[in-house]
């Protein structure tokens, strides 16, 4: 298996050697590149073309936010985000999943839980969106207006959205609703569709502001119309 590409963005020298002594030591991860600035992380993303961005959302210039923004909207195969941050309920974590991030990691984290999510985002089509996050979307969306779109989902549709916003993979979800994984990935182009979202990561955050998912839980959340598959 190719190794995951990785490339640092962040203003700390100290934070991006730390970064990438952690991942170099790991055989099937490769950090192929490094930014001190926004600019100059999407400059070197499309450069590289690497698996996956680490990306320290408080930076000099160009921020993490407005990185984000420009190398999800200018490569067609763009690399999986995920937001590094030293505090859980940073409102710049929120605007950059709005952005499309993958998730967010916090600085504090240790190896294996770097190691972790890098290995996460690059092999598989799950979302880092602890419960921290998603209390912080709630919290965000708490006083928007239920979205007409919430009643146009299927009752299937409405539980992949919910496992979508748990972090489920589609295999995950296709074990959780009975059904196989080429059929989720229907569901999930539908809720994509019926959303607006370009990808996962917008999709929940349309969630939260939409009115279906109402708290930082998923099971309590109301679901779109009953029946469909």
């Amino acid at each position: 298996m190719n190794a995951v590409t990785v490339v640092l963005a962040d203003d700390e020298r100290m934070v991006r050697t730390a970064l990438r002594a952690i991942l170099s030591a790991e055989p099937d991860i490769e950090v192929v590149g490094e930014a001190a600035d926004g600019a100059r992380a999407v400059s070197v993303v499309r450069e590289l073309r690497p698996d996956v961005v680490l990306m320290d959302v408080r930076m000099p210039e160009v921020d993490g936010i407005r990185a984000t923004e420009q190398i999800l909207r200018s490569m067609q195969a763009p690399p999986r985000i995920v937001v590094v941050t030293t505090f859980e309920n940073d409102a710049y974590v929120y605007e950059a999943l709005r952005a499309g991030a993958s998730g967010f990691l916090l600085k504090r984290a240790d190896a294996d839980a770097l190691v972790g999510a890098v290995r996460l985002v690059a092999r598989t089509d799950s979302l880092l969106f602890p419960a921290a996050v998603r209390s912080l979307a709630a919290e965000h969306a708490a006083q928007r207006a239920r979205a007409p779109w919430v009643t146009r989902l299927t009752g299937r549709e409405s539980d992949v959205l919910r496992a979508m916003a748990a972090g489920l993979t589609n295999a995950e979800i296709a074990g959780r609703i009975g059904v196989g994984p080429a059929t989720v990935k229907t569901h999930v182009a539908a809720v994509l569709a019926k959303t607006g979202a370009r990808d996962r990561t917008q999709a929940v955050i349309a969630a939260y502001e939409g009115g279906f998912l109402r708290d930082g839980t998923q099971g309590e959340a109301q679901g779109g119309a009953q029946g469909g598959s």
